[in-house]
């Protein structure tokens, strides 16, 4: 996924119940200090962002998503020769990286067990080692394809033990986990439409959380584990709708229309936070449960300089936290609120890199 779309940043907005307890689930690091990359200069402006290092080194790193225990990241990357994205861990103090996927087919999305001790992501390699293409550019408009052998698998840190999670014909992917109770959310085209599933840790007790035309995708639970967030496509008129399910049944979707919305993590109470027409995607919550952070485009004409943003939940209080002129997505809070890991095109060295980097998150700066 990443080798196409890193290299068309329209195409990032589409590269993340049963009752939650009410308890917050933060877990304190204990003063745990990342020693992984190196520091790089921070870019002006990005007055919320402080002591930042980068952490991988050339070739397409994106969607790097902490531990529960903070302490590590796993991520998709393509390297080298490599045709396909795969899945790999970084470890924070070290930077010893380790290969999670089977290094065939496509993989995407992936994410730590509430426990740590396992891996979920999204692979093809079970219906074909192949690595399948992305298509070329449709009526001149970038599209996602929605690739049909994509299953959600559960593997061990080390890459052993692969543990299919669903098996029905069509894309399942976008898995992440409820921090409190261990769900997972996902997404699924197994109805027909890109809608949001949830299931336990095992696969089982498949549930329908969304129901309506339009891709809802990419969600995230809150802290407290009550509430979604994720990036969601809002056909205009029947001629849009008509055109965006046309391109599915293709497996296909463009993505430059996305906006971000909220519901409870049954599904009910969903609510639009974003209402710019442009792409906007990749969202997190901030520790309060109150502020999302997010990538959009909606700053820039042509639509090709992606930043980050924080937003409240109830839509108000937009505020912009890089200031790169080129590509800064994919953000998640450490679990104790003490860091931001972000994907950049910042100081790439080759064409079309993408890298890794984190940052210690300011709330209130000075002055």
């Amino acid at each position: 996924m990443i080798q196409t779309l890193l290299r068309n940043p329209l195409l990032l907005c589409l590269v993340a119940c049963s009752t939650p307890q009410a308890e917050h689930a933060t877990i304190p690091q204990d003063g745990f200090e990342i020693k992984a990359g190196k520091p790089v200069a921070g870019l002006e402006g990005e007055v919320h962002l402080r002591n930042v290092r980068q952490l991988t080194f050339g070739g397409e790193n994106a969607e790097a998503y902490f531990s529960f225990d903070g302490k590590q990241l796993v991520m998709q990357a393509r390297r080298g020769s490599s045709p396909c994205d795969q899945i790999y861990t970084l470890d924070l103090e070290t930077g010893e990286e380790r290969m999670v996927s089977a290094g065939i087919g496509r993989t995407t999305c992936s994410y730590f067990s509430r426990d740590d001790k396992s891996i979920l992501y999204a692979t093809t390699h079970l219906d074909s080692p192949d690595c399948p293409q992305s298509p070329p550019v449709v009526g001149g408009n970038y599209v996602w394809p929605i690739f049909s052998g994509y299953d959600i698998v559960r593997a061990n840190p080390d890459g052993s033990g692969i543990q299919k999670l669903t098996d029905t014909p069509g894309y399942d992917a976008e898995a992440t986990v409820n921090p409190v109770n261990g769900r997972i959310i996902f997404t699924s085209t197994r109805d027909g439409d890109l809608e949001l599933y949830s299931m336990e840790a095992d696969g089982s007790d498949v549930t329908r959380i969304t129901n309506r035309i339009g891709y809802d995708g990419g969600a995230f639970y809150s802290h407290d584990g009550s509430k979604l967030v994720l990036r969601s496509g809002f056909p205009e008129d029947a001629a849009a709708e008509k055109s965006y399910l046309d391109l599915l049944a293709k497996g296909l979707v463009m993505p430059t229309h996305m906006e971000l919305t909220t519901c409870n993590a049954d599904g009910s109470d969903f609510k639009r936070v974003t209402h710019n027409g442009k792409a906007n995607f990749a969202p997190f919550w901030h520790p309060d449960n109150e502020r999302i952070i997010f990538s959009s485009n909606k700053d820039d004409a042509r639509g090709r300089n992606f930043d980050l943003y924080m937003i409240n939940a109830d839509g108000s209080g937009m505020k912009k936290i890089t200031n790169n002129p080129s590509f800064d997505s994919f953000p998640m809070f450490s679990p104790d609120g003490r860091y931001l890991v972000f994907a950049s095109n910042r100081y790439s060295t080759g064409e079309g890199d993408t890298n890794v980097f984190v940052a210690e998150w300011v709330e209130e700066p000075e002055g």
